[in-house]
């Protein structure tokens, strides 16, 4: 008995001064995704700071992961530095000095960070059977980029969305706007299966796509008008009833556009045939309030939801994008139900580009690859700070928001806590963290965020 007290005894003083990491970056760049030296420890104790309750007993959504868009101008700026490889370990791997991103999506066809316009089938006549059809564009750097990612981290999950579909499909015959003939629904499905099944020829395996991307936003190039009831009609009798013939196991998600238009997804989700073969729905948040992302879970629950979009403009505001985007996308898409949160764009030079006559041209990527010289902008911290730590198979886990502190918490599959904070004012906070009866005590200067990791 005395043997059973003396462990239960050490086990408790160990776990009640458990060490918690912390990694801070701060609006004025003077951390940048550091990890800290402070001696914080969760310790029995009241305090009268402002506290953040984590309570792993309460559990919400199962994550997939945080990440970008790999655009096809990205993969030809990596794929011709020197030191590649080093470059991709940094931000594919899981070491110490690695901040492990987990989710990519990538464009099927051109997107508008592409240098020009294609698609994988460009015939000049209508080829409804794909006789045409391949990925030879994606040879030069997209599909050997993708090669490399997988040897470093081979179970990252993968999405793909198209801009257009070939334009002999399209009613404008152009590769901006225009609708999708219904003739071609079939063969659209086919041509998306296809892709799905030459791309896992090339060992990549789609995790899932979505069915336009912006289907509300035909000015784009590459774009194509889709509404809601054409997508509806176009799961439901051609895309879901192919995949699931053939046994085509890649997630379908619906929308792919603003938050402001919640309605979308919803009305495709209330149609009781397309519903079935559709996992969830995608958003990006250029209008409306992240938000209005829950209307979607309240009204279909049994759906996912996946944030797969959001851009920073050149040039950038350092701290006001890194606060924005950590407490709107990082902290409040994921309270709002998302699995991930991907910003856009990896990599674009020094002049935003590639792009495509008439394509972004202010979108600065995560990584401003400028020859051979690297740099790292506000993106690359905004999603460190959440994928180093919070692994696919995290769970999100309840936390409070007291005062400026904005924030969100996790349990990971082993066991360990994740919270991500952000002071979300121009004036430095005192709080306490509360778990399982413990508390630690800390301050964050204004603007700053802060990964506390235990």
């Amino acid at each position: 008995m005395r043997k059973i007290i003396f462990l239960l005894c050490v086990l408790v003083n160990s776990v009640s001064a458990q060490r918690v990491e912390k990694w801070l970056t701060n609006g004025d760049q003077t951390a940048l995704f550091e990890k800290q030296n402070d001696r914080l420890e969760f310790k029995r104790g009241n305090t009268n700071s402002p506290t953040i309750y984590v309570d792993e007993k309460e559990r919400f959504q199962e994550m997939d992961g945080f990440g970008f868009t790999l655009t096809g101008g990205s993969a030809t700026l990596i794929n011709k530095l020197n030191h590649k490889n080093e470059l991709l370990r940094e931000l594919f791997g899981t070491d110490d000095n690695q901040i492990g991103i987990s989710y990519l999506r990538l464009s099927i066809g051109a997107s508008d960070l592409d240098p020009r316009v294609f698609t994988y089938n460009d015939s000049p006549q209508p080829d409804v059977n794909h006789n045409n059809f391949t990925l030879e564009e994606e040879r030069r750097d997209l599909i050997p980029v993708l090669k490399d990612i997988l040897r470093i981290n081979p179970d990252i999950k993968i999405m793909g969305s198209p801009w257009t579909p070939p334009v002999w499909m399209k009613n404008n015959k152009n590769s901006v706007g225009g609708k999708l003939l219904p003739e071609y629904y079939q063969s659209y499905a086919q041509y998306l299966m296809r892709y799905i099944k030459e791309m896992a020829n090339e060992g990549i395996k789609i995790e899932a796509i979505t069915i336009q991307n912006e289907p509300l936003h035909p000015g784009n190039n590459p774009s194509l008008l889709m509404q809601p009831d054409e997508q509806t009609e176009f799961i439901k009798k051609h895309l879901g009833p192919l995949f699931k013939k053939n046994k085509i196991k890649t997630k379908i998600l619906v929308y792919d556009h603003n938050a402001d238009r919640p309605d979308y997804p919803i009305s495709i989700l209330n149609d009781k045939t397309a519903r079935k073969y559709i996992d969830g729905t995608a958003f990006h948040l250029y209008g409306g309030s992240v938000e209005s992302i829950r209307q979607v879970r309240e009204a279909h629950p049994d759906k996912n939801l996946y944030f797969t979009e959001q851009w920073i403009g050149y040039p950038s505001n350092f701290g006001g994008d890194l606060n924005w985007h950590i407490k709107t996308l990082m902290i409040g898409a994921v309270r709002n139900w998302c699995k991930t949160v991907l910003e856009w764009n990896l990599a674009a030079d020094a002049f935003q580009k590639p792009h495509t006559d008439g394509g972004c041209t202010a979108c600065l990527g995560a990584l401003t690859i400028d020859g051979q010289r690297v740099s790292k902008n506000a993106a690359y911290y905004i999603v460190a700070h959440s994928s180093k730590f919070v692994r696919p198979g995290s769970v999100r886990i309840s936390s409070n928001t007291t005062m400026s502190l904005q924030n969100v918490a996790y349990r990971t599959k082993n066991g360990r806590k994740v919270l991500l904070v952000t002071n979300d004012s121009d004036k430095e906070a005192e709080f306490t963290v509360s778990y399982a009866g413990r508390t630690f005590t800390d301050k964050l200067r204004g603007g700053s965020v802060a990964t506390y990791y235990w």
